[in-house]
C-alpha cells in the first residue's frame, strides 16, 4: 500500500523559517506534503525528480511516514455510487487558521506553480495584507480552473 507522508517538526520549521535553505524544488515538494496525500499523489503533483526529492526529504528528516493509504473498496454492481463529499467548510474567523487553510487549498489547486503566491500569503500579518493576496489567488485559480473555482475560493477565505 502507498505510504502517506507528513511534515516532521524539522519540515514545519523549514516552511516557517527557511532555516535549512532547501532548494526550490525540494521546498515545493515539502509544501505539498500534508499528511493526506499518498506517495503516488505527491509524485503526480511534482514535475521533476519526484523519487529523488521525496527520498532526500525523508532521509534528511523533513518528512515522516504518517501511515498507509487504504484503497477504496470497489462498488458492487448495481449499487449506487457514494455521494461526493461537500467542500470543506470555511475556516472560522481565526486569522491564522484561515490564512493557513487558504495556503493549503492554493497549494492543492495549483501545486508548485502557486508556490510564490503561497509564500506571500504565508507572510501576510493581518487582514489588510491578506485581503488583496486572496483576491490575487482567486484570479490565478480562475485562470487555471475557471471563474467559478476562483469565486468559490474567494468566498471561503475573504472576510
Amino acid at each position: 500500500m502507498p505510504i502517506i507522508y507528513r511534515k516532521s517538526t524539522k519540515g514545519t520549521s523549514e516552511i516557517e523559517t527557511r532555516q535549512y535553505r532547501l532548494p526550490p524544488r525540494a521546498r515545493s515538494a515539502l509544501i505539498l506534503v500534508d499528511g493526506k496525500r499518498d506517495e503516488p499523489a505527491l509524485k503526480a503533483l511534482m514535475t521533476q525528480q519526484a523519487d529523488e526529492i521525496l527520498a532526500m526529504l525523508l532521509e534528511q528528516g523533513f518528512i515522516e511516514p504518517a501511515g498507509e493509504s487504504v484503497a477504496p473498496a470497489a462498488p458492487q454492481p448495481g449499487t449506487p455510487a457514494a455521494p461526493v463529499p461537500p467542500a470543506a467548510p470555511a475556516p472560522g474567523p481565526d486569522f491564522s487558521n484561515r490564512r493557513r487553510a487558504a495556503v493549503r487549498e492554493l497549494n492543492d489547486i495549483l501545486g508548485p506553480a502557486g508556490e510564490a503566491l503561497a509564500m506571500r500569503l504565508e507572510r501576510a500579518g493581518d487582514e489588510a495584507q491578506l485581503r488583496p493576496l486572496l483576491q490575487l489567488a482567486a484570479q490565478v485559480i480562475a485562470s487555471a480552473r475557471g471563474r467559478s473555482a476562483g469565486e468559490a475560493y474567494l468566498a471561503r477565505y475573504a472576510v
